[in-house]
């Protein structure tokens, strides 16, 4: 099996990337990451990917001008490794028009909402203050305006009637870390395609429904 070479962009602890991490241990995932790059010079997903053998990079958006320098900065690193996907893994840099037209639909985005309910910060805060009876995630294809893009995939978990914004969030995370291999196995395989910006999956063994809470295979 051809392997899609991915690149991960992170700002923070990582805990997605090592979902992605541990399910491109099985030989017959469709997809191996090939960098691993942060804004953050700090940030600890940087250790879990060195501790999993992974190339690592910096890119600091501090040390550029304006967005469209550190996006090209980046973009030139992300080509130089030879990506052919790009995960947004807790990445929290806004991404220029340009950049995003040139990863059109290979660039995937996980959000801890089930969009386009909730974007941006404090979803789950927001959430139980609307009184939602399901929270859940959502990886879609980037687009320019944040934390919109074609659905790839979404998975719910119910709101309990004690939950915090903390209960709630660890819950979700739960659920990103099954549906984010999930759906960029699909994007990996090409079984995923955008018509009409909307996604499409192709695939009888997509049973109906499976698009919510997919199974971790």
């Amino acid at each position: 099996m051809a392997h899609r070479r991915v690149a991960v962009l992170i700002s923070g602890r990582g805990s997605n990337l090592q979902a992605l991490i541990d399910a491109a241990l099985d030989p017959g995932y469709p997809a191996e990451i090939v960098n691993v790059i942060s804004n953050e010079p700090a940030a600890a997903g940087l250790e879990r990917a060195r501790k999993a053998g992974l190339a690592t990079e910096i890119v600091n958006h501090r040390n550029f001008a304006d967005r469209a320098a550190f996006d090209a900065a980046l973009d030139a690193r992300l080509r130089a490794a030879g990506a052919d996907l790009v995960c947004l893994a807790g990445f929290m840099r806004l991404l220029t028009p340009g950049f995003v037209a040139g990863w059109r639909d290979r660039m995937l985005n996980i959000h801890p909402s089930l969009l386009p309910a909730f974007p941006g910060l404090d979803t789950h805060a927001r959430a139980l203050a609307a009184g939602v009876r399901f929270a859940g995630c959502t990886v879609h294809f980037v687009r320019p305006t944040m934390d919109d893009g074609p659905i790839i995939a979404q998975a719910a978990v119910p709101v309990l009637p004690h939950d915090t914004a903390d209960s709630l969030a660890a819950r979700v995370l739960e659920a990103e870390h099954r549906l984010y291999p999930w759906a960029l196995r699909l994007a990996a395989t090409g079984r995923a395609t955008v018509v009409g910006e909307r996604v499409v999956v192709d695939g009888a063994k997509v049973a109906a429904g499976a698009l919510i809470n997919p199974p971790p295979d």
